[in-house]
């Protein structure tokens, strides 16, 4: 009993102890504050006034941007977009770069250099892969004469000015981009399975797919949900991209939240409206990382977390 209270903190070492880990949480908190807090306070303050960036705030309207913007139809595309590319990430993008992962966990003679191939695009300037992209599906550019000397002529498209299909070939472009930044995250969680569990299985008569399917897949499960809540909150935010290539055209049918926000807030200087736009953005996102945090990633979290001895 004598040595566990001697091993036991006093009020005085507590003290200093909380004092020194908020002396070291201190210029974190500050950053935090300066460079995330207050813009989001900024921008929920401007986006009351109508405003040109340049004048003193003096036309307060309230919700009016708010209003402006959810009845604008541009807007309600732009989600839309948005939603799209949320979808087709989780039901193309994901099981792509699963797919690859799965067979790039395999041991076989190139295994590092087709890692690296994959995972290089991620690593490229977006600002370089949408002039690259650009310039490529230019009309009779390099795609559509690949296109025509594979006999394929038939399938040559206005790729960035048709818009029935923009959105489809923005989205290409997203997941070349990204692909390999999730096939690197999953690779990463397969090579945390123990390859025993695998090698007990096929003793036990198991085929690739059901060791697949029942161990696989399901260990693997933690890593695969952050990966999906990545790709959905990227695809909320995804901006460089699409201004680079498109600028949200041709007649807005490539537009996202984010490129409507900028068109508005600096392109056509109305910084009040742009601010709403960027505050239903912040809301959005928001409730989507709230919302997948307590229904998906609960249980991990919770798992993760440990208490030391009372």
């Amino acid at each position: 009993m004598t040595a566990a209270a001697r091993s036991r903190p006093g009020p005085g070492r507590g003290f200093a102890k909380r004092i020194s880990v908020a002396l070291f949480l201190l210029p974190a908190l500050a950053l935090y504050g300066v460079l995330v807090l207050l813009p989001i306070i900024q921008a929920a303050y401007y986006s009351l006034f109508k405003w040109n960036g340049l004048k003193p705030l003096t036309d307060f309207v309230g919700l009016a941007n708010y209003e402006k913007a959810l009845s604008d139809p541009v807007f309600i595309g732009a989600v839309s977009h948005n939603v799209l590319i949320i979808v087709l990430s989780l039901t193309l993008q994901i099981p792509f770069a699963l797919g690859l992962a799965l067979m790039l966990n395999r041991r076989f003679r190139g295994r590092a250099i087709m890692r690296l191939i994959f995972f290089a695009p991620y690593v490229i300037s977006g600002v370089i892969t949408g002039i690259v992209f650009q310039l490529i599906l230019l009309p009779d550019g390099l795609a559509d004469r690949s296109l025509e000397g594979a006999g394929l002529g038939a399938f040559v498209q206005g790729w960035l000015a048709d818009p029935s299909i923009v959105m489809l070939t923005m989205f290409f472009i997203i997941t070349w981009k990204y692909f390999g930044f999730h096939m690197i995250l999953l690779l990463a969680g397969l090579q945390g399975i123990p390859r025993e569990l695998e090698e007990a299985a096929a003793i036990d008569g198991a085929s690739r797919w059901q060791t697949t399917r029942r161990i696989t897949l399901p260990l693997l499960g933690p890593t695969l949900r952050v990966s999906v809540f990545l790709s959905m909150i990227g695809a909320l935010q995804v901006f460089d991209l699409i201004w680079v290539t498109t600028r949200g055209g041709p007649v807005n049918a490539s537009n996202t939240m984010a490129t409507y926000m900028i068109d508005w807030g600096f392109r056509r200087t109305q910084l009040g409206y742009g601010s709403a736009a960027a505050v239903i953005l912040f809301l959005m996102a928001l409730a989507v990382a709230l919302v997948y945090q307590r229904k998906v990633l609960r249980r991990d979290v919770e798992g993760a977390l440990t208490t030391g001895p009372g």
